[in-house]
């Protein structure tokens, strides 16, 4: 824990996705709030078919939800999703003919129900 998946417009080639995973790990890490680095996981899903608005204006986005198990803070989440999106704004040199816009959600997993476990070969 914690999960994070980062959804991204196929119009952003300029985006190194594995350089930014890392990043997105390496911020939550630094963070303090997570145990052992190989907890925190990530995936990211490239979106071919997307529409931004009304209008044929260029425009991409990168969407980042982190999922936590239940119980943080409001102030604790702020300070995650600011941090994520500090952390995926300073990623990448975004293209001047595209408007990206950015954003990072912070939701919780219900800590009863979730069920993990970790089988090492």
């Amino acid at each position: 824990m914690p999960h994070v998946t980062m959804e991204y417009t196929a119009n952003l080639p300029q985006l190194d996705v594995a350089k930014t995973l890392l990043v997105l790990n390496q911020t939550l890490l630094i963070s303090g709030h997570f145990g052992a680095e190989m907890d925190i996981k990530n995936r990211a899903i490239p979106l071919e078919f997307f529409q931004v608005g009304t209008t044929a204006a260029s425009r991409g986005f990168v969407h980042v939800k982190l999922a936590l198990l239940s119980g943080r803070s409001a102030e604790v989440k702020k300070v995650l999703s600011e941090s994520l999106l500090t952390a995926l704004r300073d990623s990448a040199t975004w293209p001047a003919e595209v408007e990206v816009q950015l954003s990072v959600e912070v939701v919780d997993l219900d800590r009863e129900s979730y069920a993990k476990a970790v089988i090492r070969g």
